[in-house]
C-alpha cells in the first residue's frame, strides 16, 4: 500500500471519510445500546460509578422480596388476631348470656301435717348441685323457742280416752206400762226432735182399749218411715213394756219429746215433764274426751280416730288421737297442736304452742279433768312456759332462714309457694334433698327421695364456651405464612439495607404464643363453673383481659407492619434514585445521538462527494494521455 501514492486532496478526503465512519459507528452503538458509556474505555469514571450505583440498587431489590414476604407474614398473623378477637367476643357473649339466664329448676314441698315425730335434730339436707361434695341443711324445729305446754297427768291416758269414747246411740226410754187403755192417748199427738228436726206423731188412729205397747211402737215407726228427715235415722221399740226411742247409729245428737197441742202424750209415754227432761240422753260430745283449747272445741269420736288411721276405737293409738285433735285445731286456725310426749312424758297427750306468738294456753271442759288433771271443767288447766319444746318452723321461717344463710342462699333460693316451701336449684347440677318423701312431704324421714334438675341452658353454654376456646387455639395454629407463625412465638427478622446494619425483629409479646393458655382463658369451663354469677363475672374478667392482650398485640403487629411498609416505600424510592443516577452517567441522549447520526451521515455524503471530486483531477490527466 505504501507504493500507492494518493494526492493530498484524496488522502485528506479519505481521512475525513474514515473519521466520519468511526464516529458513525460510535453513534450507532449508542443508539443501539442506549448508553453513552458502555465500557470503562468509554468513560472510566462514569462507568465504575454507575456500576456501583446499579449494584447497590440490585442489592436493595433483593431485600424487597424479603420485605414483601415479611409483610404477608405480618398480615397472616393479623388475620389470625382478628379472628381470635371475634372468637373472644363470642366467648364474652356466651358468658353474658349465661349470666342473664335465670331458668333454674324449682320444686315445692309440703310440711307434713303430723309433725309429732319431729325432734330438735329434725332437718332437711341438700347435697349435690352447687353444694358439690359438701352439704347444707336446715332444721325443721326452732332451736330454743319458748312455748306454752300442758301435759296430761294420767299414765293410762289412751285407755281412758278409749274408754270414754265407747259409742252409745242416742236413746229415750218410756216410764209407763199402762197401754191397755188408750183413751187419753188416741186423741193426742207428740213432737219428737232429733238432729235439729221435729216430727209430729199423731196417735188418733190407736184403739181406745185393748191395745199394747207394740201398737204404740208401730204408730211411731210408721210416722218415722213416712218422714224424709227421720226415715232410717231413729226407730221405736218395746223395751220391757216400755217405749224406747233410739238413733240408728252412734251420734252426738239428742232425742227429745214434747206435747203437741193438748198436753198428755209425753207424760203418758215417758212420764211427767220432769221425767221427760231427765230422759234426754247426750251422745259422745258429752263425754270426758271433749275439751276446748283456748275456746276451740275438740270432740273425739270413734269416727275421728278411725279417720286418723285407727282400725277401730279399741285399736287406736296415741298417734291416732294426736292426728284427730290436730285436724280440728288446724281447721279452726288454732296456734296450738297436740303431740305425743317423749322421754318421761312418753305415751302422754301433750298440747303445746305451734307458734311463739300463740299466747297463754287454757284447756277447759270435761276432758280437761280426765286428760289433763284440771280440778273442774270450768277452771281447766293452763299451760306453762317450756323452753325444751322446739316449735315447727313455718314456711316463712324456713324461707327466711335459707335466704339469709350465706352458705345456702348462694346455692339454693327459697320462697313461699302458697303455703308450700319452694326450692330453686341455683346450679347446673342435680340437687338432692333428703328428708322429703317421694310425694313431696317434708317429714325428715325419707332419704334421697327429692331431686331438682340443674339449669340445662347454662350447662349448654358451658359447652359452647369450650368449643370457642378450642377454635381459638386452632386459629393461632393456622396463622402461618411461608413457614413462619408469629402467633406461635416464631421470630421474623427483616433486613432493610445491603450492609445488614438496619433490620427489624418481629415477634409476639415476650416471645410467647398467642393461645388460650398464655392469654389466661380458662382451659376448661365445666357446667358447674357457671352456677354462680360471681364465678361467671370472674371468667368474664379473664376473657376481657385476654381480649385486651390480643388487641394490644394486634396494635403492635400493626405498628411493625407500618414500619416495614414505610421501609419498603423508602427502598423503592432509593432504588429509583440510584438507578436514575447511574443512568445519568451512562445513558445516551437518544435525540442528540439521532441528530449526530444525521449530521454524520450528511458529513459522510459530503466527504464521499469531495473524494469523488479529488479523484476527478487525476482522471483529467488520464484523458490528456489518451
Amino acid at each position: 500500500m505504501s507504493d500507492i501514492n494518493l494526492t493530498a486532496a484524496v488522502r485528506q478526503n479519505l481521512l475525513s471519510l474514515q473519521g466520519t465512519a468511526s464516529m458513525m459507528a460510535k453513534t450507532q452503538n449508542k443508539l443501539s445500546t442506549g448508553n453513552k458509556v458502555n465500557s470503562a474505555l468509554d468513560n472510566p469514571s462514569n462507568f465504575f460509578t454507575a456500576s456501583s450505583l446499579n449494584s447497590r440498587a440490585s442489592d436493595l431489590g433483593n431485600l424487597m422480596d424479603s420485605m414483601k414476604s415479611g409483610i404477608k407474614t405480618i398480615e397472616a398473623a393479623d388475620n389470625g388476631l382478628t379472628s381470635i378477637t371475634k372468637t373472644l367476643e363470642s366467648m364474652q357473649s356466651t358468658l353474658r348470656q349465661a349470666r342473664q339466664d335465670k331458668s333454674f329448676e324449682t320444686a315445692s314441698y309440703t310440711m307434713a301435717a303430723d309433725s309429732s315425730s319431729l325432734t330438735s335434730t329434725s332437718k332437711i339436707s341438700f347435697s349435690g348441685g352447687a353444694f358439690g361434695t359438701g352439704a347444707g341443711s336446715v332444721n325443721l324445729l326452732t332451736g330454743s323457742a319458748q312455748s306454752k305446754v300442758a301435759t296430761g297427768a294420767a299414765a293410762d291416758q289412751l285407755t281412758a280416752i278409749k274408754g270414754e269414747l265407747t259409742e252409745t246411740k242416742a236413746s229415750l226410754t218410756g216410764t209407763t206400762t199402762a197401754f191397755t187403755d188408750y183413751t187419753t192417748l188416741n186423741s193426742k199427738s207428740l213432737d219428737v226432735t232429733f238432729g235439729g228436726k221435729t216430727l209430729k206423731v199423731d196417735f188418733s188412729g190407736l184403739p181406745t182399749t185393748g191395745g199394747t205397747v207394740d201398737d204404740v211402737v208401730d204408730a211411731l215407726n210408721d210416722a218415722f218411715a213416712a218422714s224424709t228427715d227421720f226415715n232410717g235415722k231413729i226407730t221405736a221399740s218395746a223395751d220391757g213394756g216400755k217405749v224406747k226411742l233410739e238413733a240408728a247409729t252412734a251420734t252426738d245428737d239428742t232425742i227429745t219429746v214434747a206435747d203437741n197441742g193438748t198436753a198428755g202424750a209425753a207424760a203418758f209415754l215417758f212420764g211427767t215433764p220432769a221425767q221427760v227432761t231427765s230422759g234426754t240422753v247426750k251422745g259422745s260430745d258429752g263425754k270426758a274426751s271433749a275439751f276446748s283449747v283456748n275456746g276451740v272445741e275438740v270432740k273425739l269420736s270413734g269416727a275421728d280416730l278411725v279417720n286418723a288411721g285407727a282400725t277401730n276405737v279399741a285399736g287406736a293409738t296415741m298417734e291416732n288421737v294426736v292426728k284427730a285433735i290436730n285436724v280440728q285445731l288446724g281447721n279452726a286456725g288454732s296456734k296450738f297442736k297436740a303431740v305425743v310426749g317423749t322421754g318421761t312424758d312418753a305415751d302422754k297427750l301433750k298440747i303445746q304452742a305451734d307458734s311463739t306468738s300463740a299466747g297463754a294456753l287454757k284447756i277447759t271442759g270435761e276432758g280437761a279433768k280426765t286428760l289433763f288433771g284440771a280440778t273442774s271443767a270450768t277452771d281447766g288447766v293452763s299451760g306453762t312456759d317450756d323452753t325444751t319444746v322446739n316449735l315447727v318452723k313455718t314456711v316463712d321461717d324456713l324461707v327466711n332462714e335459707i335466704n339469709n344463710n350465706s352458705t345456702l342462699s348462694t346455692k339454693i333460693k327459697a320462697s313461699n309457694d302458697g303455703g308450700k316451701l319452694r326450692i330453686q336449684n341455683l346450679s347446673t347440677q342435680d340437687l338432692n334433698i333428703d328428708g322429703i318423701s317421694s310425694s313431696g312431704l317434708i317429714d325428715d324421714v325419707s332419704q334421697g327421695q327429692a331431686k331438682i334438675g340443674g339449669n340445662t341452658v347454662r350447662s349448654d353454654l358451658a359447652n359452647q364456651f369450650n368449643e370457642l376456646r378450642d377454635q381459638l387455639d386452632k386459629l393461632a395454629d393456622d396463622a402461618s405464612f411461608n413457614g413462619i407463625n408469629l402467633l406461635r412465638g416464631d421470630k421474623l427478622t427483616i433486613t432493610f439495607n445491603e450492609t445488614d446494619t438496619s433490620s427489624i425483629a418481629i415477634l409476639a409479646k415476650d416471645g410467647k404464643s398467642v393461645d388460650s393458655t398464655n392469654l389466661g382463658v380458662p382451659t376448661t369451663v365445666e357446667a358447674k363453673d357457671l352456677d354462680s354469677d360471681t364465678t361467671i363475672d370472674g371468667i368474664l374478667s379473664k376473657v376481657k383481659t385476654a381480649l385486651n392482650s390480643v388487641r394490644s398485640q394486634s396494635s403492635a403487629f400493626g405498628s411493625n407492619l407500618s414500619v416495614v411498609e414505610n421501609r419498603q416505600n423508602f427502598t423503592t424510592s432509593m432504588m429509583n434514585t440510584l438507578q436514575t443516577g447511574a443512568g445519568n452517567l451512562t445513558l445516551a441522549d437518544m435525540n442528540e445521538e439521532a441528530a449526530n447520526m444525521v449530521a454524520l451521515q450528511t458529513r459522510q455524503s459530503l466527504a464521499t462527494s469531495s473524494l469523488s471530486m479529488a479523484n476527478s483531477a487525476d482522471q483529467n490527466v488520464l484523458q490528456l494521455l489518451r
